[in-house]
């Protein structure tokens, strides 16, 4: 993975035949001990950093100068309905109850309502003209809307999958062959860390009305060293178990517990080249300094009334989309490079209006505070925030909700070096199908680096004698006409 042809030699020396039974009887003691550890990181071969040091960048990243820092992905997980929120559509609503023309769906992929009779189903949110600029957005979106001025809104995302692990997958990796490393983890492998106490790439869940699982696939590092993965944190409670000492542990115990496994890893790494061996020494590091800056991270205490209003969060860790935002202000401004906030509450098959309705309102106001508070701190300008979906939901009607929908649907980005206050491409009459500026998810990705100061082309990890990327080989291409 990107390793120095005589690191490559020497791994393939170490695990070569003659070597194998020489290295496994001490390698098997190892691996057990850090099993039971519960470690899993990685560094670069046979290199132990100095302790208060974060990740550094791969040589020659930024390939420019960066207008992104930092990343806040807020996934409304389940595909929430570009024709209630961001794409309104007239002639839709003018078509309401009569048959789906044919000629839009001849020949195209449906999901639930392959074969069935379509009918056309007209939004029942109301839109209006938001800020000075004028984009049109839902109502329903009354506190996000008043920020439309930051926003630039993509009406005309395009992806290739309809079934939701592997439209997560697509929208997370670029592609839906488990291994391939997700977005954040590319983003970290490339760019490195800036906090040595915290992850670099942390995750977190809440749920709403139409929930669908969420795979912990989706911000896996794949072939990448694991120690770019997500790490999870827990909605509910303390973000992280287990993070203090056991009874009779003090912190200076287990400083000498660590430093002794950091030694035992050390000598191995400095015989064989392996990285999930090697960097544990980083994990056990991390894990040491979480310790004292989870509890301060998680300690709401210092924030104010009016902020926790804002926000509406009625109690800190209680599992909220509302407590999950304010808990990724905090952690963007400690340094972490990249947090994903998944809501799922938008898989709304039946029920469309309630469900909708409700998860509008879970999310609306803790979107907004976030925009917000990063605007007021200062944040906004060199953090990327990117709200949307895995897909879209049909124009077509599916009972009382609607179906998934690939061909057009919606996101809206902010800060970092994206122009506010703009609508991007668009869909058809209808809502059907991107008609201008379509958006494939490699392009957003594509787009995304760019923002970092990265080269889409450039970053690559070898794997299997190829260079894989987060755009893959498809064609991708910027979106110069969006960026600041």
């Amino acid at each position: 993975m990107n390793q120095a042809p005589h690191e490559l030699d020497r791994l393939r020396t170490d695990w070569a035949r003659r070597t194998f039974l020489s290295k496994s009887f001490a390698g098997i003691g190892t691996f057990a001990l850090a099993s039971l550890l519960e470690g899993k990181t990685s560094l670069s071969a046979g290199e132990i950093p100095p302790s208060d040091a974060p990740w550094p960048p791969l040589p020659g990243i930024p390939h420019f100068a960066p207008k992104a820092k930092r990343i806040v992905h807020l996934c409304m997980a389940g595909g929430p309905s570009h024709i209630e929120s961001l794409d309104p559509k007239p002639e839709l609503d003018r078509l309401d109850g009569e048959p789906f023309p044919e000629s839009f769906t001849a020949g195209q992929q449906l999901a639930q309502l392959q074969g069935a009779k379509l009918i056309a189903r007209k939004s029942f949110a109301k839109f209006r003209k938001w800020g000075e600029s004028g984009i049109e957005m839902s109502e329903m979106f009354p506190l996000t809307g008043a920020h439309a001025d930051d926003l630039c809104v993509i009406r005309s995302m395009t992806t290739e999958q309809i079934n939701h692990d592997t439209a997560h997958a697509f929208m997370n990796t670029g592609s839906i062959i488990k291994g391939r490393p997700c977005m954040g983890s590319w983003m970290l492998y490339g760019l490195g860390a800036e906090t040595e106490n915290l992850p670099g790439y942390v995750v977190m869940t809440s749920s709403g009305p139409g929930a669908q699982p969420v795979s912990a696939r989706q911000w896996s590092a794949g072939i990448l060293p694991s120690k770019f993965q997500g790490v999870a944190f827990q909605s509910s409670g303390a973000p992280v178990h287990y993070i203090g000492n056991p009874d009779g542990i003090c912190q200076s115990t287990q400083r000498q517990v660590i430093d002794e496994v950091q030694r035992l890893n050390g000598m191995l790494a400095r015989e064989v080249i392996d990285p999930e061996i090697e960097t544990r020494i980083a994990q056990y590091e991390m894990a040491f300094k979480m310790q004292s800056a989870v509890p301060e991270l998680a300690d709401m205490s210092t924030e104010s009334k009016e902020t926790l209003e804002n926000y509406g969060v009625k109690r800190p860790g209680d599992g909220s989309y509302a407590s999950n935002c304010l808990l990724a202000r905090r952690l963007l401004e400690r340094g972490v490079r990249f947090v994903q906030l998944y809501h799922r509450g938008w898989d709304h098959h039946r029920d469309l209006e309630s469900g909708f309705t409700q998860s509008a309102l879970d999310t609306d106001r803790p979107t907004a505070a976030l925009l917000k508070d990063l605007k007021d701190r200062g944040l906004l300008e060199d953090t990327l925030v990117l709200w949307g979906g895995e897909f879209g939901r049909t124009p077509m009607a599916q009972g009382t909700g609607r179906d998934h929908h690939i061909n057009a649907f919606s996101v809206w980005m902010a800060g970092g070096g994206v122009k506010g206050g703009m609508t991007y491409g668009s869909s058809d009459e209808l809502g059907y199908a991107a008609v201008e500026n379509e958006v494939p998810v490699r392009s957003l990705h594509a787009t995304l680096l760019h923002l970092f100061g990265v080269d889409h082309e450039k970053l690559t990890a070898r794997f299997q004698g190829l260079d894989l990327k987060l755009t893959g080989v498809e064609p991708a291409h910027v979106l110069h006409d969006i960026i600041s």
